[in-house]
């Protein structure tokens, strides 16, 4: 019988976890993101924790010996915003000696847009709070009744111009088409459809 993950394109998440044999990494999300005997996590504390074992599992296969808390802090020397350039630097070039490339390392850590991509496309998890749910149908709803609103104005307008010979033009009909163009990538996408996909294309490539 073949297994239905077996069909599915590759997925960044899922390369990872094989490169650096990680095992049931994957069935761990998913049980720490729907909450399932635990406390729920956040995407973006999944994406840290990924990326941590990501980085254990490269010192231990390059039989490097850590003192406690010192893989933490080359994670955070690694991907932390406040961290200076020097600091950092020392941090790779104590990979380096490791023999751990830190580019290809750091190539590695994923985003917590690739996890959710993993979790719900690859792994068909599912999680969706009820706040989270109304507020997306509530959106939806005020875009569709402000679009239907865009078109009625118009045909109004214009039917109104054209009856009073003030707009020579034929017959109308309106179709008001909104965009959203996601700035990171170029896209423009449909807000009904954005919405209801959770999040831009763009973000299933990562």
């Amino acid at each position: 019988m073949t297994n239905r993950q077996d069909e599915r394109p590759d997925n960044k998440v899922e390369r990872v976890v094989r490169k650096y044999d990680l095992g049931d990494l994957g069935q761990e999300l998913e049980r720490r993101w729907t909450g399932e005997g635990r406390e729920r996590q956040s995407l973006r504390d999944l994406a840290h924790y990924f990326n941590r074992r990501v980085l254990e599992s490269a010192m231990d296969e390059a039989g490097v010996v850590t003192l406690q808390g010192e893989l933490e802090n080359i994670y955070e020397l690694l991907t932390e915003d406040d961290v200076t350039e020097g600091a950092r630097t020392q941090a790779r070039n104590r990979l380096e000696r490791e023999e751990i490339d830190a580019d290809d390392l750091q190539d590695d850590f994923v985003s917590h847009y690739a996890i959710h991509t993993y979790l719900r496309d690859y792994r068909d998890a599912e999680y969706e709070s009820g706040d989270d749910r109304n507020q997306r149908e509530k959106s939806v709803e005020t875009i569709q009744r402000l679009t239907s609103r865009l078109n009625a104005v118009t045909r109004r307008n214009v039917e109104n111009l054209r009856s009073t010979d003030r707009l020579e033009i034929g017959p109308v009909d309106v179709l008001a088409d909104v965009q959203v163009v996601c700035q990171e990538c170029g896209r423009q996408e449909d807000p009904i459809d954005l919405i209801e996909r959770g999040g831009c294309r763009c973000r299933e490539e990562e």
